[in-house]
């Protein structure tokens, strides 16, 4: 009888030191299976699946925590897609979970509704007894925690479970660390090519529009972002215009006039990168991108140093999408000052062309005054010598009078070439988009608010001055009009031009165009100044109240 219950004894250690064998195989498989891929998303998958097989729980699910301790991403095993939808949402760290947030040590409960912090499940989550978790560090900084449920065989996990477990988290925690150090260096060797893809663009002369839109879609790939934007400052005013964008609904933010209440504004005033995690419902902001576009986490860095700031960056994502890593804003920082960087040298190249360009009119001014015009002078002061000896002959003086009137008006003309070859690059200084901008606030007196401006296309560079005249003054009546007769609590200005027209469109949400109106010399007016250049006007009804007023004018009769 003695030696029966020593065999079975044995047999009982038997099993438990082939148990725990198996445990031991088992656990160093599910850390080479999670130290075997380098993707972070795949990494962190498969260490809540390893977890849940070594301790054969029902359910499994890893919280990444975000900032304030908040659960930022949630994995989960054992509950259906059809399950999660009906809950709603992912815990956000409330109850037990905020528990082992707030006091990150293994935490083993036989039934979790018994727990004084326990604050029950919402609708639709399957009920839940047992509860095993324990935090996983990434050099000795909490990354998150494992949450395992519900024993399977047994009413609740035991300390050897909760041994293994910890164990898998301190091999989860080195994984991790691998997968973002490989993450990190693949972002950088993208920041470094894309930098010098920049650098290459800029250099070399390429269109600055279409760089900037190349380097918006490429920080938009490298930051996973839905939409990114670019805004440059507009002369002098601290109002800044959204130059490059790309992304969701880019073509809406594009062109788009960011008065000194958004948070673009702020961000080009002080040089301090903003957060937010839903910016369009942001108090602090006003207007911009995010008034015209939904967005949800964005952040918005200065595009280069605090002291010399050329533009903003404003990188978002849609409403329910992921908050932005530091990783990434530190990515983004460092993209951005190396594009200022590249912009600046860009911009002196462009200077050094400029002044060469400069150079060569002041030498065609001096040749002018001093070889062509002396010589055209003094030829017509010889032909005016010989008026006299020409008295008996009144055909030939005549000949000779109307050559010495053709001489001089050919000196004015020289003279006037001379002084707009200055002219042209003082003009320069005050270009168009400013000039816009003034007019929108003077508009906004009279309105009473600041009309929405919207700027697409080398409106500096591209629009003849005469075009340029013309439609500022189209621009100033339509708005006059609508802050004295439509009443309007809204005012939209687009201006756009391209290789081929000048467009402007102004529309309000005020009463209309009323019918019984018959002298409208201030809409004649409109309509002469776009036959003048050869375009068209025209005056149509808002929907769904209002009046759009549309303007065109092509560029090729300024040739």
């Amino acid at each position: 009888m003695r030696l029966d219950e020593l065999l079975e004894g044995l047999q009982q250690q038997v099993a438990q030191v082939r148990s725990a064998r198996d445990r031991i195989h088992t656990l160093l498989d599910a850390v080479l299976v999670i130290g075997s891929d380098l993707e972070l998303e795949v990494v962190l998958q498969r260490i809540v699946e390893s977890a849940v097989s070594l301790v054969d729980a029902e359910y499994g699910a890893l919280g990444v925590l975000g900032e304030e301790g908040t659960i930022k991403q949630f994995l989960t095993v054992g509950i259906d897609e059809e399950t999660i939808a009906g809950m709603g949402h992912y815990p956000r760290g409330e109850g037990i979970l905020g528990l082992l947030i707030r006091h990150p040590e293994p935490l083993r409960l036989a039934n979790l509704a018994r727990h004084p912090s326990s604050v029950g499940f919402p609708s639709g989550h399957p009920p839940m007894t047992s509860f095993l978790g324990t935090p996983i560090k990434v050099r000795e900084q909490v990354f998150g925690n494992l949450y395992l449920t519900d024993k399977q065989g047994a009413a609740e996990f035991d300390a050897d479970d909760e041994a293994v477990l910890r164990t898998l988290a301190a091999a989860a925690g080195v994984a991790i660390d691998n997968a973002r150090l490989y993450d990190d260096a693949r972002r950088r060797q993208r920041w470094l090519a894309a930098s010098n893809e920049l650098t290459r663009s800029l250099l070399s002369g390429t269109e600055p529009t279409a760089v900037l839109e190349s380097f918006t879609a490429t920080l938009r790939e490298m930051a996973g972002a839905d939409l990114v934007t670019l805004a440059i400052p507009v002369g002098d005013s601290g109002e800044l215009v959204i130059e490059a964008a790309s992304g969701t609904r880019a073509e809406d933010a594009r062109g788009l006039v960011l008065g000194a209440a958004t948070l673009a504004a702020k961000v080009f005033a002080s040089g301090e990168t903003i957060t937010s995690d839903a910016v369009s419902a942001d108090p602090r902001a006003t207007g911009g991108s995010a008034a015209v576009v939904e967005l949800g986490p964005a952040f918005l860095v200065p595009l280069g140093t605090r002291d010399h700031v050329r533009g903003v960056l404003q990188v978002a994502n849609v409403p329910g999408g992921p908050v932005f890593t530091d990783a990434v804003i530190d990515m983004v920082i460092g993209y951005g000052n190396q594009a200022a960087l590249a912009l600046e040298v860009a911009e002196h190249r462009q200077d050094a062309d400029r002044m060469l360009v400069l150079n060569d009119r002041d030498r065609i001014a001096r040749d002018l005054h001093d070889l062509v015009i002396q010589r055209l002078f003094a030829g017509a002061l010889t032909l005016q010598s010989t008026l006299g000896r020409l008295a008996d002959r009144p055909q030939e003086g005549a000949r000779v009078q109307r050559v010495v009137d053709d001489l001089d008006d050919t000196i004015k003309v020289i003279r006037s070439t001379i002084y707009s070859l200055g002219e042209q690059e003082r003009s320069r200084s005050e270009g168009l988009r400013a000039r816009l901008v003034a007019a929108m606030e003077r508009a906004a007196e009279a309105l009473g608010f600041a009309p929405a401006l919207r700027m697409t296309g080398l409106l500096d560079t591209n629009v003849p001055a005469g075009h340029a005249e013309h439609m500022l003054a189209v621009a100033g009546e339509a708005l006059s009009n609508a802050a004295r007769h439509a009443q309007a609590t809204a005012v939209d200005v687009s201006v756009e031009v391209t290789d081929t027209a000048l467009r402007l469109k102004v529309a309000d949400n005020g009463h209309g165009v009323d019918p019984a109106v018959t002298r409208r010399s201030g809409l004649a007016n409109l309509q002469q100044r776009a036959e003048e250049l050869g375009g068209s006007f025209s005056l149509r009804p808002n929907e769904p109240s209002g009046t759009v007023v549309e303007w065109a004018a092509p560029l090729h009769t300024a040739l």
